[in-house]
């Protein structure tokens, strides 16, 4: 058989995904630091700690056993546990780094609590009298089911430094829209 029909993964160095090495982080403005919630720095680093003390050896483990079984080429659980164990490392390097540049800030600090700033619970109403509440936190630790937004999301961003009663201009892809800020306050963050 011709060497051009080989398969890539014979070629030192390669392990079957191109895209393994690219992180999928939200993007940190230029010049702007990790700002992180203390709940979310700890949802972070208890993350950590599960994939390096419980996945990653329980899949190195998986691996072993099923490379001691022969013909790794055609062996599910072998190809599948290489390929977690990428996905698992490539986690942990992740959380590494955004760990590395955390800055992390107490909102339960903050000391002007009529204004919205980060980590600001914020109750607004849209045009059409909806009410909604967000969260404002860290871009490594927003769950937008639980209400939680990054502070570089457009609501966020919009909201900042607003004050109860205040309209503010929304823009969004869909076009713009003004809000009302109808409550704001700094309680203590969701584990």
């Amino acid at each position: 058989m011709s060497k051009a029909f080989t398969r890539e993964q014979d070629t030192p160095g390669f392990d079957g995904d191109l895209d393994d090495e690219i992180d999928e982080a939200p993007a940190i403005p230029q010049g702007a630091k990790n700002y992180i919630t203390p709940a979310g720095l700890q949802r972070l680093r208890d993350e950590l700690k599960q994939l390096k003390t419980v996945e990653r050896p329980k899949v190195v483990e998986i691996v072993s056993w099923a490379a001691g079984n022969g013909d790794r080429s055609e062996n599910g659980d072998y190809l599948y546990g290489k390929k977690r164990l990428r996905e698992i490392d490539r986690r942990i390097r992740f959380l590494l780094k955004r760990l590395e540049i955390a800055e992390p800030v107490d909102p339960a600090l903050q000391k002007n609590r009529d204004q919205v700033f980060f980590g600001a619970t914020v109750t607004y109403a849209d045009e059409n009298d909806r009410e909604r509440t967000i969260r404002i936190v860290g871009i490594d630790e927003a769950r937008i089911e639980l209400g939680e937004v990054s502070w570089i999301a457009p609501i966020a961003r919009a909201l900042i430094k607003a004050r109860i009663g205040d309209v503010v201009e929304l823009r969004t892809p869909q076009g713009s829209q003004q809000i009302e800020v109808l409550g704001i306050s700094y309680k203590d963050a969701a584990p």
